[in-house]
């Protein structure tokens, strides 16, 4: 599911502070000493310990570990979707949207109806929406699909037109919660194609989360490991390999094997508990 309109963007925390002021070496993301618990003593569900992380402008990071390790409910916070029970992270002024691996796309409304959605809420003029809904269109690959129903497009398609969406609220952080771990192997790494213009050419700054190492490898500028439950960051991972790169490549692969290691060692520790 991509967020129809824009997600309220600047700090979230548990005690709410104002922003440092405008610096061009601010990180985009400043995810400051956040924990996240659930439910109450007795039943609490310690999600997050103490994420300490900056992401720069600009940025591509992935986010790796086990299921249950809070990388879902870092993004929801980053996002400003929740708060952490301790702790801040401050985007200052830039506008966030968060994409799920369900691109939840409206089924009576044609592909361009569907990117077209949050220009509606943000009240622009019909020729304005569609002159924009046409480009980002065109900027996903899907320029003569515009009057597709959601039905009509294979899950790659629905993909790119939920990307579109996200896209159209003018966004300068891009949340992504697995995108693409439904797909096929072959739609998957054409997407990863797709993904990578796109970030190159808009300047976004993006986070990614997947369980797919190679996937983090091939796509990130680093690669940081959460701990099990609660999520901690145990290890960060420059990713220093020239773009473009390849999923099946040996130093993909190679750094990938010496990132799954670790992630299957956090595993083990967990599982001793």
């Amino acid at each position: 599911m991509t967020l129809p309109a824009s997600v309220p963007s600047g700090t979230t925390s548990a005690s709410v502070t104002p922003p440092a002021e405008t610096d061009v070496a601010r990180p985009a993301i400043a995810i400051e000493n956040v924990s996240k618990v659930f439910g109450h003593t007795g039943d609490a569900v310690h999600a997050l310990d103490a994420v300490n992380l900056d992401v720069g402008r600009g940025e591509f990071l992935c986010l790796l570990g086990a299921s249950g390790c809070g990388k879902s409910t870092l993004l929801n916070i980053i996002a400003g979707l929740d708060a952490p029970t301790v702790g801040r992270v401050d985007v200052g002024d830039a506008r966030t949207t968060l994409m799920f691996q369900e691109a939840a796309l409206f089924p009576w409304l044609t592909a361009r109806g569907n990117v077209e959605l949050p220009l509606k809420f943000a009240k622009a003029a019909k020729a304005e929406r569609r002159a924009k809904a046409n480009e980002l269109l065109e900027l996903v690959n899907l320029g003569t699909f515009g009057d597709k129903r959601p039905h009509e497009l294979s899950g790659g398609m629905r993909q790119r037109v939920a990307l579109a969406r996200a896209l159209a609220q003018d966004v300068e952080i891009l949340l992504m919660d697995e995108p693409f771990g439904a797909l096929d192997a072959m739609t998957r790494d054409v997407l990863h194609d797709e993904l990578e213009r796109l970030w190159r050419e808009t300047d976004l700054t993006v986070v990614f989360v997947t369980h797919n190492v190679r996937e983090a490898v091939r796509l990130g500028d680093r690669v940081v490991l959460l701990s099990s439950r609660p999520g901690r960051v145990v290890s960060e991972f420059p990713v220093t390999i020239e773009r473009p790169r390849r999923m099946d490549s040996a130093a993909v692969s190679s750094l990938a094997a010496t990132i799954t290691d670790e992630l299957r060692e956090e595993v083990r520790r967990h599982g001793g508990h």
